[in-house]
């Protein structure tokens, strides 16, 4: 197909598929007013992430399998990476306010259960719990701890902050590492960096004649009795060594699990950079 009739479908297929998901949260903000619940609206969010890709031409393809009970821990590129991640199970994802600003897409997600945080804000006490419950009912919740997207050819410090919600009992930490592209450069179309806006990078994805990405779900890690410090370097390491990028951040693991078990849990949380 050429890239005029492409961009066409695709432009139709997601504006339908806009109006589909508002439809849907209208009904769900409806019925929560009334005092009625819809278990089945997490499978609903999955199935829209998923046909948003197919709307989109995003080829998905995952290596690896997801852990239970896990908080999520993924490199960062593109808001694609929210849809990617969030078809392949049921995901919460915690988000900037500044996507929650977004005219429509920051109200949905809002209703779909995105958790929100401010930038520069020290908002992580109250987050943490939130997460560790939401893990605990059997969700997964997914972070992305640089804070910020890249273009694929590096990876960025993770804040250890958020990643105080893997050291909570009964949670698994599993790095994500996302990769956009199928020859060995990472495709430069995906990233969404700088000032570009939301529409100007839909007309390039729909300009795009498919779009390949691969999701690899690493070894999970039990971050019980390790430092906040520890699980961030776990994560940044295992997601770069996947990727072929270089990382900065490299402990030795026995060293710091003997740290970790030299204090409790309450005090890593607080004391630990």
């Amino acid at each position: 197909m050429s890239i005029a009739p492409r961009f066409l479908w695709r432009s139709l297929r997601v504006i339908e598929h806009l109006l589909t998901g508002m439809t849907i949260s209208l009904g769900i903000v409806v019925g929560r007013r009334f005092g009625l619940r819809a278990e089945w609206f997490p499978d609903v969010v999955r199935w829209w992430h998923a046909r948003l890709c197919r709307a989109l031409g995003v080829h998905v393809q995952v290596t690896g399998e997801l852990a239970p009970n896990a908080l999520l821990v993924a490199n960062h590129i593109s808001w694609l990476d929210i849809p990617v991640i969030g078809s392949q199970a049921r995901i919460d994802f915690l988000s900037k306010t500044d996507v929650g600003d977004w005219p429509l897409i920051g109200w949905m997600v809002g209703v779909a259960g995105t958790l929100f945080i401010a930038r520069g804000a020290n908002q992580t006490g109250g987050l943490i719990p939130r997460i560790g419950e939401r893990i605990r009912m059997g969700g997964h919740v997914a972070i992305f701890p640089e804070g910020t997207t890249t273009d694929g050819r590096q990876l960025r410090r993770f804040h250890p902050r958020l990643l105080s919600a893997g050291q909570l009992e009964g949670v698994l930490v599993q790095p994500v590492a996302l990769r956009y592209g199928s020859n060995v450069a990472p495709d430069p179309v995906a990233p969404f960096v700088g000032d570009e806006t939301l529409v100007s990078h839909l007309i390039r994805l729909a300009r795009h004649p498919g779009l390949q990405v691969r999701i690899r779900l690493l070894p999970p890690l039990d971050g019980s009795t390790f430092s906040r410090r520890h699980i961030s370097e776990y994560c940044h390491r295992s997601i770069g060594e996947v990727l072929g990028l270089e990382t900065s951040d490299a402990h030795s693991l026995p060293a710091d699990r003997e740290e970790a078990q030299s204090a409790s849990p309450a005090v890593s949380l607080v004391e630990t950079a």
